[in-house]
């Protein structure tokens, strides 16, 4: 079964019940037992849910992966697979990653026992540097954010599952910037793929949600475990309106994709630009991992502008299509400022040093007509030129 097929059929059969062709809303939060322990396969919505059900089989098939959890977000998700791991263990950490997954690994689960290391895991030799004997698990983000790096998924898998030196060392892929249409992290090597499925995969920004799959039956076990125990898990019309975004995956993230590629090349030729971060671009340093990596570049777009880095604050106020906003992947595009948005949960120190400066954007380029697109950021781009004009800001 392709990918289309399997978003639109995969644990979604007509509804046993009723033969309804799209699978029911069962905003029930407990089943009627025909005597003690003698049920349909359902006891509590907490632990289980038709819906979430369908949703979770649909989910596992874009990723090829035999097992599903669904979350209530992202960051539940991320937290359900830490919990994988124990006091004193060790974790490698791409040093550009979402603030938010920053935010729970060094001020919530370090208080826990857990230890993390931030490196550039676009660096093979400065991941070797950074395992110890107690590391347990490596956290990717592929393509990064903000900053679109690319991480070789299968080298560092082959580097984690090395059981010369550290054996059930677990490789874990935030996918989320991808989406499973354009990369497939489980057939690189990687044992968990992670996803805020408020992005792309629910892709109409009106539902938050999170999931988690592997093909690995005792990480599976540990984490439906967390997902019952602790209990960050959806409401079934949150499932529901993640499977029903899902269904059109494939169409959207070629439309994002093909207008992201359009953007950034106009933001590249642009003189008010120094510099365009959009793995599609030739001029990426890693443009050649991602055409063997991904079979897309995805919709997301970072830059920044020539001048004084307030000069990237006005631009995005100044957007008419692109709404100013936190989040992304949704079929409208969105304008954000990291430093004082999504990743403002990182010390300023930090993220100078991983080049997260006040004058960086990101775009989350929806699925717009392109022309209306490139003509908001050109009105953008001239005001912000005369403005320079005006009062003779130098250009650094």
């Amino acid at each position: 079964m392709k990918f289309s097929t399997k978003a639109i059929h995969a644990g979604q059969d007509p509804d046993p019940a009723t033969g309804a062709t799209i699978v029911p809303v069962y905003q029930t939060s407990t089943y009627t037992q025909e005597a003690v322990g003698v049920h349909k396969g359902f006891d509590y919505s907490r632990s289980i849910n038709p819906t979430r059900l369908a949703l979770e089989k649909q989910l596992a098939a874009l990723e090829n992966a035999e097992y599903g959890c669904a979350f209530a977000s992202g960051m539940a998700a991320t937290s359900a697979v830490l919990n994988l791991l124990s006091a004193g263990d060790h974790v490698v950490v791409t040093d550009d990653l979402y603030g938010g997954t920053y935010r729970l690994f060094s001020r919530v689960l370090a208080r826990y026992g857990l230890e993390f290391t931030y490196v550039d895991m676009a660096d093979l030799q400065a991941i070797r540097a950074a395992i110890k004997p107690n590391t347990k698990l490596f956290w990717l983000e592929t393509p990064t954010n903000p900053l679109l790096k690319l991480i070789d998924i299968r080298a560092v898998s082959a580097l984690a599952h090395d059981a010369a030196r550290h054996s059930g060392t677990i490789v874990v892929v935030d996918n989320t910037f991808a989406s499973p249409y354009f990369q497939q992290p489980l057939a690189l090597g990687a044992d968990v793929v992670v996803h805020s499925t408020t992005k792309y995969i629910g892709g109409h920004s009106d539902v938050i949600g999170g999931a988690a799959l592997t093909n690995n039956k005792e990480y599976y076990d540990a984490i439906k475990f967390h997902q019952n125990a602790v209990g960050g898990v959806p409401s079934p019309h949150d499932a529901w309106l993640t499977m029903r975004g899902a269904k059109t995956l494939a169409l959207r993230m070629r439309e994002h994709a093909r207008n992201a590629q359009a953007v950034a090349e106009f933001l590249q030729a642009h003189p008010q630009v120094e510099r365009v971060y959009y793995p599609g671009l030739p001029s990426h340093p890693q443009h050649e991992l991602a055409k063997r990596q991904m079979s897309g570049f995805g919709g997301m777009v970072s830059f920044t502008l020539k001048g004084p880095e307030q000069r990237a604050i006005d631009f995005a106020n100044r957007m008419r299509y692109f709404s100013l906003a936190e989040s992304l992947g949704g079929v409208e595009s969105l304008v954000c400022h990291p430093a004082r948005m999504t990743h403002g949960s990182i010390p300023k120190e930090e993220r100078d040093k991983r080049g997260i400066t006040d004058g960086l954007l990101r775009l989350s380029v929806g699925i717009e007509d392109v022309e209306d697109l490139l003509e908001d950021l050109r009105q953008g781009l001239e005001v912000i030129a005369l403005d320079r004009e005006t009062h003779g800001a130098g250009v650094g």
